[in-house]
């Protein structure tokens, strides 16, 4: 006799506070043993992510892979081919298993993130390119394809929403990036709306979080402030975000696409795992709950929601100009800040991706 799933009462009052909860990791055994599944029908997961360091560590971190890379080497396939075929087959098997909660919730969620290469986040055409080439290999409709919201970015993801193709804006640092991303989206929605084609087209724009207290943790120390300062940027950053998201999308700009029936696009908060052991392992999932939100969480932090978040109100909905001003008169450039960030972000995927297909190519030859 089946049992229903004990639900997990913080992840859902997450979601009912409207944050719904993504797993930023993606491996062939939790599709295989069935604990992604599980995380659907417990932990209210509604999508996952995925990017090129991801699936480095998941790739060269376990043997799990070495089945389809002995079947590609046999058809003479090269790096990039054998990661393709790896990561679209993980990327399919994930679609399917969230299939359920995109049906369920009409196509508004239960989406599965696969990223273009990162070494072509200043090349619009190819990136272009690349997006219908990878939405064309997955062919699932809960499908999100992750471009950099650089600003060779920017007109790839007006094109790729024009075309029908779900976007995840990925690396995101600044507010005033994630307006133009904003801007994007919806110059495709209208692109559509135009040519009579449906508006049921989702994007989220993934907003990092950590990683700018990181840094700006970092030149606080440098320049002696108060400790009180320390931990502030991240959430205030974000939370910056969240009322631009809330000016661009209540408001009169998104009004004639939203009455017919444009998705709003959601703001997801990533980088969300903690880096500095001294603050709250939920840190950045108590600080970030809004309507109309995604928190992508790394493994550990899920686990540390589950036993002990905070669901108290529409936390990312909070003014943050004061901590805002507070840094600005601390010597804080946020400007200079998110674009380092941003920079540094490019490199930190491409590394891997070139790590990751060394590390095939090595693999390809001990098993061919």
């Amino acid at each position: 006799m089946s049992t229903s799933p004990q639900v997990n009462e913080r992840l859902a009052a997450m979601l009912s506070a409207g944050t719904a909860p993504w797993l930023d990791q993606i491996r062939r055994d939790l599709l295989s043993d069935g604990t992604l599944a599980r995380m659907v029908e417990e932990d209210s997961l509604r999508g996952v992510t995925s990017n090129p360091a991801i699936f480095e560590k998941a790739i060269l971190g376990a043997d799990l892979y070495d089945d389809i890379i002995a079947e590609q080497v046999k058809i003479d396939a090269d790096a990039r081919d054998i990661y393709r075929a790896i990561a679209v087959r993980d990327v399919q098997d994930a679609c399917d298993v969230l299939r359920p909660v995109w049906e369920e919730s009409g196509g508004a969620d239960g989406f599965v993130s696969f990223e273009v290469d990162p070494d072509l986040a200043d090349d619009t055409d190819r990136t272009i390119e690349q997006a219908k080439l990878y939405a064309g290999m997955v062919d699932r409709p809960n499908l999100m394809i992750k471009i950099p919201g650089t600003d060779e970015g920017v007109p790839a993801i007006t094109e790729v929403i024009a075309v029908g193709i779900n976007v995840n804006v990925t690396l995101l640092f600044a507010v005033e990036s994630y307006a133009n991303i904003a801007e994007a989206y919806i110059k495709g929605l209208e692109r559509r709306k135009e040519q009579g084609l449906s508006l049921d087209v989702h994007s989220v724009a993934s907003f990092f979080v950590s990683r700018v207290d990181s840094e700006v943790d970092k030149r606080l120390k440098e320049k002696g402030a108060d400790e009180s300062l320390l931990g502030l940027a991240g959430l205030a950053n974000a939370r910056a975000a969240y009322q631009r998201y809330k000016e661009i999308f209540l408001g009169d700009r998104f009004a004639a696409l939203k009455e017919a029936g444009a998705p709003l696009q959601r703001p997801l908060w990533a980088s969300t795992g903690v880096k500095d052991e001294r603050y709250a392992d939920t840190m950045y999932v108590d600080g970030l709950i809004a309507p109309n939100t995604v928190n992508t969480m790394p493994m550990d932090t899920l686990e540390a929601a589950k036993d002990h978040a905070k669901i108290e109100g529409a936390t990312a909905d909070q003014d943050p100009s004061a901590d805002l001003k507070k840094l600005a008169d601390a010597g804080i450039d946020m400007e200079d800040v998110t674009l380092q960030l941003l920079r540094e972000g490019i490199e930190k995927f491409v590394e891997p991706m070139e790590k990751l297909l060394a590390g095939i190519e090595e693999k390809r030859g001990e098993v061919g």
